[in-house]
């Protein structure tokens, strides 16, 4: 996998998967984290680094990593008192990366995908974030109902984002082990989905847009739960 961008690149470095090279630009490979040495890094135009990631938006430099490893979702489960972000069929590459970068930035143990009809982690995944991906474990099931029915059963609560939702955001006591299930913007989260929450919660919007990006309502979640459980 080539990764491009300077934040996903040194996250990469300083994250688990192993990097064998590095590409850079003059510029970029001023950059202290690049200069420690740790991997080997390859000067060149950033028109090369442009032809070897597929992408303009590479920030002068890109990088050679493994394969993205997915983690286990049952071993999310077995942490005591996890937050967890389950996102339903979230197809856009970007919001993937944003949710993951709040995740991560939040605390959350990790987000849980379904197998089919949701983005993977790609490095465009990657890029959107910084590198984010890195750090909090991603994790796939085959079917999200099911997943969202264990973790009940593992003594979660699980809290899903919708306009309908009868509870406000703010009026959950959001103590012990909680996940946040969020849907992709447009479709909302699926009956079969919805069902398997214990309950469903609202933002309020105040003005004509009719929805916030699934990232925004990622934000607003998780720091309702941190504020919560602080």
């Amino acid at each position: 996998m080539i990764l491009y961008g300077r934040n996903p690149v040194r996250e990469a470095i300083r994250g688990p998967r192993a990097v064998s090279r590095v590409w850079a630009t003059r510029g970029a490979v001023r950059e202290p984290w690049l200069q420690a040495g740790s991997v080997p890094v390859t000067v060149c135009a950033a028109e090369q680094i442009e032809r070897r990631c597929g992408s303009p938006s590479h920030q002068g430099v890109c990088a050679a990593v493994e394969r993205f490893r997915y983690a286990e979702a049952g071993a999310l489960l077995r942490l005591s008192e996890p937050l967890i972000v389950v996102l339903d069929q979230v197809q856009d590459p970007q919001n993937l990366g944003a949710v993951c970068r709040t995740a991560e930035c939040a605390g959350a143990v990790g987000v849980v995908l379904p197998e089919r009809r949701s983005a993977d982690v790609t490095p465009a995944v990657c890029k959107a974030s910084a590198g984010a991906v890195e750090h909090v474990p991603v994790a796939r099931v085959r079917n999200l109902a099911d997943f969202l029915h264990e973790a009940r059963e593992a003594g979660l609560w699980c809290y899903g984002a919708d306009v309908t939702g009868r509870l406000a955001y703010d009026a959950v006591d959001y103590g012990g082990g909680i996940a946040i299930v969020l849907g992709a913007e447009g479709r909302g989260l699926r009956p079969r989905v919805a069902a398997a929450c214990d309950a469903l919660v609202a933002i309020p919007l105040r003005g004509r847009i009719e929805s916030l990006s699934v990232s925004a309502a990622a934000a607003v979640l998780l720091y309702a739960v941190d504020r919560r459980s602080a």
